[in-house]
């Protein structure tokens, strides 16, 4: 009788789109999937030394072993939502294989020649593990030496010719893991073995020291490296790794497409923004209608409120128009924070989620960046990314992540950016900009999304230099400067992924495309469609798309959904 009723509510539950946010009873993909989360972190509290080989090797073997896992699963069985969670499981395990291969290609170059002790301090902290009794003696001769040979080495590496980034980057992590290694050997036994708190506390400091003078050597061969006048220096990773990439996330475009896409949106944006600047009475002067724009911004002190105000403007809109459903709670639960003058440098403007941080002038910020700060985030700018960051953007997706399909994680930007961008392109269908400065500034977003795409695919290609997109951002788009600099900074030194700038137009369109399919078709409402995505968590969006058309994507899918006409 169980049986009967759990393949009658499978059938039941894949039986139409309407259907798609209904949990699937499908046991096998998200038991598998938890299971490897929950070995994974297992090894990271164990295999906590970063960088280290052993590290590397060991969660390579576990990637392996859950491969094995997976290929003993009868594929044809699976639900559709489960077959995405198959296909998409694969392919990280996978891509967590090649990023651990080339982590060790990285430290295999380095090691022989800049940092042949780090053997010794791997084997004293695999040891200290299991808590074997170290000769005191030995552990001091050996962090003495270390410290030594630190020493030559740091005059040969002043000496060496021009490293590059890939290089200098992974010495630091490697730096990073050593001395959180050693830390870890003289935390354990100081003070509890009465040989190693008399032999070894002088040496290690003086371990510990050096090794922080080492990374400020190697942070210097990265300040020495030939850049441009931004002195911005970023790692250019080529069109075969940028084609990899989008691979990986499911987008079947190369570079020269997702520049050709950016154009065309470009394009459009031109002609809209001509069509306010007239109305304002500029003219075809857009740059006037823009700077008239900039200097609406609010008075120091005020940005809050304001902010306020259009998050209020934008729930009743989405409420008047029965968009998406608001759970009470993440109405409740957002807070707001203000931005530091330090952090204002890499992300000039908002950020959002549960906290929404606002980038708005202090009393310790110069008058120019205190000018610059106010006008790239006045009102009307801010009338595009409130909604973006908050409802239904960012926090919406992280309080719907937190509650349906948590074993799910398969996060990518394509569909985090997406889905807020995407927010942006429907208010403005729907009217919610109320004149022309409100159409001018949203305008302004539109036309950064696309310049995002533009610039970062030319940076990566080797095309344009970060002085480059800086000059293209206050060009084309109406930038201030230091906010371009800033944007600039921010996405080649900031810890993005190179396809992360691309995410936000690409993915909006995909989620607009979907939407012309399942929507403007008829087969679901726009609350219905909203809804389903949000309840499927974050998944690339050709991924989605299987799910909530009921496609199921065949076992050795490959990347194909054209979302973008192009000629």
């Amino acid at each position: 009788m169980i049986r009967i009723l759990t393949v009658a509510i499978c059938l039941y539950a894949t039986s139409a789109v309407a259907q798609a946010n209904v949990f699937l009873p499908c046991t096998q993909m998200p038991e598998i999937i938890q299971l490897f989360k929950a070995d994974h972190d297992a090894l990271d509290r164990f295999y906590f030394v970063e960088y280290s080989p052993e590290r590397g090797a060991r969660y390579q073997e576990l990637c392996r072993g859950y491969l094995d896992r997976l290929s003993a699963i009868d594929y044809n069985t699976l639900s559709t939502g489960c077959k995405v969670d198959y296909i998409l499981f694969r392919r990280d395990l996978r891509e967590e294989i090649h990023r651990y291969d080339e982590e060790e290609r990285n430290y295999t170059a380095l090691h022989a020649s800049w940092f042949p002790f780090a053997d010794t301090l791997y084997a004293m902290e695999k040891a200290r593990r299991r808590g074997k009794k170290p000769d005191a003696r030995l552990v001091a001769y050996d962090f003495d030496q270390i410290t030594r040979q630190i020493r030559q080495l740091q005059g040969k590496l002043a000496a060496a010719p021009e490293i590059g980034v890939t290089q200098v980057r992974s010495a630091r992590r490697i730096i990073e893991g050593l001395k959180y290694a050693a830390g870890s050997v003289f935390k354990f036994y100081n003070g509890y073995d009465p040989d190693f708190s008399w032999w070894v506390p002088m040496p290690y400091a003086a371990l510990d020291s050096i090794l922080g003078v080492y990374a400020s050597a190697w942070d210097q061969k990265l300040k020495g490296l030939r850049t441009d006048s931004s002195g911005i220096v970023g790692q250019p990773i080529g069109k075969d790794e940028i084609v990899r990439q989008l691979g990986y996330e499911m987008i079947p475009y190369s570079p020269g497409e997702l520049i050709a896409i950016a154009n065309k949106e470009f394009a459009w944006c031109d002609r809209e923004m001509l069509k306010a600047s007239r109305e304002m009475g500029f003219g075809d002067d857009w740059k006037a209608a823009l700077e008239k724009v900039k200097n609406t911004y609010v008075p120091p002190g005020d940005q809050p409120g304001a902010m306020m105000d259009l998050y209020d403007q934008s729930i009743a809109f989405l409420k008047a128009k029965d968009l998406v459903t608001i759970p009470p709670l993440a109405d409740e639960t957002w807070r707001m924070a203000m931005m530091s003058p330090q952090l204002q440098q890499i992300l000039p403007f908002f950020y959002g989620g549960e906290e929404f941080s606002i980038a708005y002038p202090t009393n310790t910020m110069s008058y120019e960046d205190r000018m610059m700060s106010m006008r790239g985030n006045n009102p009307h700018f801010s009338r595009a990314t409130v909604h973006h960051e908050l409802i239904a953007g960012h926090y919406l997706e992280q309080f719907s992540c937190e509650h349906y399909k948590t074993y799910r994680h398969f996060e990518t930007p394509f569909w985090t950016e997406g889905w807020s961008l995407y927010w942006e392109r429907l208010l403005w269908s729907l009217d919610f900009p109320r004149d022309a400065e409100d159409r001018v500034g949203m305008l302004f977003w539109r036309m950064h999304r696309c310049a995002r795409i533009i610039f970062s695919l030319n940076y990566h290609l080797g095309n344009w230099t970060p002085q480059q997109c800086i000059d293209f951002l206050v060009d084309r788009v109406g930038f201030e400067r230091a906010n371009a600099t800033g944007e600039v900074r921010r996405s080649f030194q900031g810890g993005y992924s190179p396809l992360y700038q691309v995410a936000y137009m690409i993915g909006g369109l995909q989620f607009e495309a979907l939407k012309h399919e399942l929507v403007d078709s008829g087969r679901l409402s726009y609350k219905e469609y909203h809804d389903a995505v949000m309840h499927e968590n974050n998944i690339p969006i050709e991924m989605l798309r299987c799910i909530l058309l009921n496609a199921p994507p065949a076992k050795d899918f490959t990347t194909h959904w054209r979302f973008y006409p192009l000629p």
